[in-house]
């Protein structure tokens, strides 16, 4: 179970760093739209949280409020991506929302013990 833990660790970092770095791609270009790094990025972000979630561990769980919280917030991303990607251009505060949640809950995984 550990091998199968660390797999999906992985691919999970993966998903941050194409939501991420394609959030900055688009953000350095100038024309701030949703690209496919963003779109695949949360969706893997968000399968993967899902089954890190899963009680694979003896005892070594993260806390159930922990959990909430990054479900809550990779599912406001995930909206926010899904349903802009269509959009010639993104509003600037949009934009930059989807990178500082992104941010936030890299920082309540790695910050919140």
């Amino acid at each position: 179970m550990e091998a199968l833990r660390l797999v999906l660790l992985y691919v999970h970092l993966i998903g941050f760093a194409l939501l991420l770095g394609g959030a900055v791609a688009q953000y350095v270009s100038g024309r701030l739209r949703i690209n496919a790094a963003m779109l695949w990025g949360s969706v893997i972000q968000l399968l993967t949280g899902l089954g890190l979630s899963a009680p694979l561990r003896d005892g070594d769980e993260p806390a159930p409020a922990k959990l909430v919280t990054k479900l809550v917030l990779a599912l406001l991303i995930f909206v926010m991506v899904f349903f802009s990607r269509k959009r010639a251009q993104v509003a600037r505060g949009h934009f930059l929302a989807i990178i500082g949640l992104t941010l936030v809950t890299a920082a309540v995984a790695v910050f919140w013990r």
